[in-house]
């Protein structure tokens, strides 16, 4: 489900045009989809030879037919429209899930006795895997603080293999300097990989900084809708070739049905990123002004950590992102989010509806004091008018005797 072989991609049509065109353009081979304006969906498993001839020569690459595992034209052209959008990557892979990436492309760069230096604001799951599945198969894990920047090269060591990063945090919004973090990698061969899920390559062109790896739980933005899981990892043409490897050897896959709809979605991505940009924006400077509110952790605003990061580094910001409370507890954060009626309550996000969900941060080792009551918010594709309704609704009930 890769691109490393094959015809060219385009014919090297799509390579200078600006992001939004790409996303139209890129991976509509008239090949796969004949007179249509989308490939039809291509549901198989078995492929047909002609001949023992044929099936003997045949060999598993991009673009051509060899087994389901290894693709149809709905995973090719999803692979070769992600691949589009970090010019110079020498791929990509699909996944059934944005952990499932993660989890493939770390494997694919380490081995036992190892080591993996990772943010200490990964996403929980991320960190699940690492602290677990990695440990068993002898893999250590040490965790930096986000904000640690060029200073990472005091903690790599001579076991150190990889990096993961995630900017920003999933919860806690800490924008990291990736440029840096990425110099001192490459300085002593050390891979990259960055979960670029927040930013996506419209905002953030992870390749262009430095990163080797970058991943995306394309459930969210790529989607867009709320109706798939899905993952990507797009890499360098140096890395390529073992994330491919891995990825089939560990054999992931994902259902021409969902690729499908992740095309459908890719189109319109930067138009809706763009209006949950502004509508989330709105969003947060309003919450600012709020008593009940301590303190909006937005990337795009001056006091989150790492904004000088962001305003160097980013093209924009999307529609994630938290709100610490003042004073209250649990029972009270959960009586202001069961007051909203324009926000669901459940997890996942980058899909056109609205979500609050009631967050705790771990206490770790470079946050061992976290404090406060989070709030996470998705703002989706309402019109902001009405969700700051909704939200001042739900504020007013907060703090209030049940």
């Amino acid at each position: 489900m890769g691109r490393r072989s094959g015809p060219p991609q385009g014919g090297g049509r799509v390579k200078d045009l600006k992001p939004g065109t790409r996303l139209v353009e890129a991976g509509r081979r008239k090949a796969w989809r004949g007179n249509l304006v989308n490939t039809p969906v291509h549901r198989g498993s078995t492929i047909l030879f002609d001949s023992v001839a044929e099936l003997n020569a045949a060999k598993p690459r991009f673009g051509q037919a060899y087994y389901g595992l290894h693709g149809t034209p709905n995973h090719w052209a999803l692979a070769e429209a992600m691949t589009e959008l970090e010019p110079g990557a020498g791929g990509t892979m699909l996944y059934s899930s944005g952990l499932a990436a993660v989890t493939a492309a770390l494997l694919s760069v380490l081995s036992v006795g190892d080591e993996l230096l990772v943010t200490d604001n990964v996403y929980g799951p991320s960190r699940r895997f690492c602290d677990g599945l990695l440990a068993r198969y002898g893999v250590a894990t040490r965790y930096y603080d986000p904000l640690v920047g060029a200073g990472i090269a005091d903690l790599i060591g001579e076991r150190t293999r990889a990096i993961l990063l995630e900017s920003p945090g999933s919860l806690t919004m800490e924008i990291q300097d990736v440029p840096a973090i990425c110099a001192a990698a490459r300085a002593r061969g050390v891979a990259t990989l960055l979960d670029n899920t927040w930013a996506t390559p419209l905002f953030f062109p992870a390749l262009a900084t430095g990163i080797d790896i970058t991943v995306l739980a394309a459930t969210k933005y790529v989607g867009g809708h709320a109706d798939l899981l899905l993952g990507t990892a797009t890499a360098t043409p140096d890395y390529y070739p073992a994330l491919e490897r891995a990825s089939w050897d560990l054999g992931h896959t994902v259902s021409p049905d969902d690729a499908w709809l992740a095309l459908r979605g890719l189109r319109t991505m930067e138009t809706r990123l763009k209006q949950h940009e502004a509508s989330a924006l709105k969003v947060a400077r309003w919450l600012k002004d709020q008593p009940q509110v301590a303190r909006v952790l937005h990337p795009a605003l001056p006091d989150c950590p790492g904004h000088e990061f962001w305003r160097r580094d980013f093209k924009g910001s999307s529609g994630l992102f938290s709100f610490v409370l003042n004073d209250g507890g649990e029972a009270e954060r959960a009586r202001l989010i069961d007051a909203l009626e324009l926000f669901g309550i459940g997890y996942s996000w980058g899909g056109y509806e609205s979500l609050a969900v009631p967050v705790d941060p771990p206490r770790t080792a470079t946050r061992p004091e976290w404090d406060g009551s989070l709030v996470r918010l998705h703002i989706g594709l309402e019109h902001p008018d009405d969700l700051i309704a909704d939200l001042a609704n739900g504020l007013a009930r907060y703090g209030k005797d049940a």
